[in-house]
């Protein structure tokens, strides 16, 4: 295994194969993470017996195995810090304004898409909060959940969860909708059958048809780990399948400013929401 130099962010095999997984991915490592990737790749290159980027690279785009090891790829290089009742003013804006603003107005379910979902946390905490309100049992809502990463889908498929995930829930909501055993804290079973579970890459215009149509879209602290032509790809379809009025949440430090004139920042109760009208 090649040492690992911090000077390789020039090497041509290391930026060859960072360009290729941010084309399948959409994940990006700029010059100042690629040390990042690196240490992640590293350990994996070295557990397939694979001595050098280029290597790897060719394993990737070409070799028979190489579905089996994007998989690999995805679950050592994605992000998964994440945790319920994460920026609880974007799920107040969902439940206390949007919701009922919906009731009534609308002949179809309301479908609410958390995108690149991780482990479980968003989705589950949506589907909570529109328990907590009784809107899951006064008007038709579907809740879809995706994530490209396969390892994560798992966790978020079984809907157990350490204390970790649980520093922003209340106790009381932890009481309430989990049960604890030694194998940590499981979900109700009517919460966590509400949700839909997809794996699909964001990047992957067929993958995400579908669930674009959704009327509200949370795709919260992903655009930060893709480039901007991503963005861009990622935002034209949401902008072609979702309906109108579509309201997509992103996270406190993504903006669409650069990207779209379709989305308009608009204050919705507690909270800033990208509409599209």
């Amino acid at each position: 295994m090649e040492a690992r130099d911090r000077t390789t962010g020039r090497n041509a095999a290391w930026t060859l194969l960072r360009d290729l997984i941010n084309e399948r991915t959409g994940i990006y490592f700029d010059q100042n993470s690629l040390d990042l990737m690196m240490d992640k790749l590293l350990d994996l290159m070295s557990e397939r017996g694979v001595d050098s980027p280029i290597d790897y690279y060719y394993l990737l785009k070409y070799e028979g195995k190489a579905n089996d090891e994007w998989a690999n790829l995805l679950n050592a290089i994605s992000v998964r810090e994440t945790y319920f009742w994460r920026e609880l003013d974007q799920i107040r804006a969902l439940v206390d304004v949007l919701v009922p603003q919906f009731s009534g107005r609308f002949s179809e379910p309301l479908r609410i898409w958390s995108a690149a979902c991780a482990s479980g946390e968003e989705p589950i905490s949506i589907a909570m909060a529109l328990d907590q309100a009784g809107w899951l049992d006064r008007i038709p809502i579907e809740i879809h959940a995706s994530d490209m990463s396969p390892a994560a889908l798992c966790a978020a498929r079984r809907g157990v969860y350490r204390e970790r995930a649980f520093r922003s829930l209340p106790a009381e909501l932890r009481a309430r909708y989990f049960t604890c055993d030694s194998e940590g804290w499981t979900v109700a079973p009517e919460i966590h059958r509400r949700i839909v579970w997809h794996g699909a890459n964001l990047t992957n215009r067929s993958d995400i048809e579908e669930l674009a149509r959704s009327r509200v879209i949370f795709c919260r602290n992903v655009f930060i780990y893709f480039s901007e032509a991503t963005i861009r790809q990622v935002v034209k379809t949401y902008t072609e399948y979702m309906p109108n009025p579509g309201y997509l949440f992103l996270g406190a430090a993504e903006s669409l400013l650069k990207f779209t004139t379709q989305f308009q920042l608009k204050e919705i109760g507690p909270a800033f929401v990208y509409v599209k009208e």
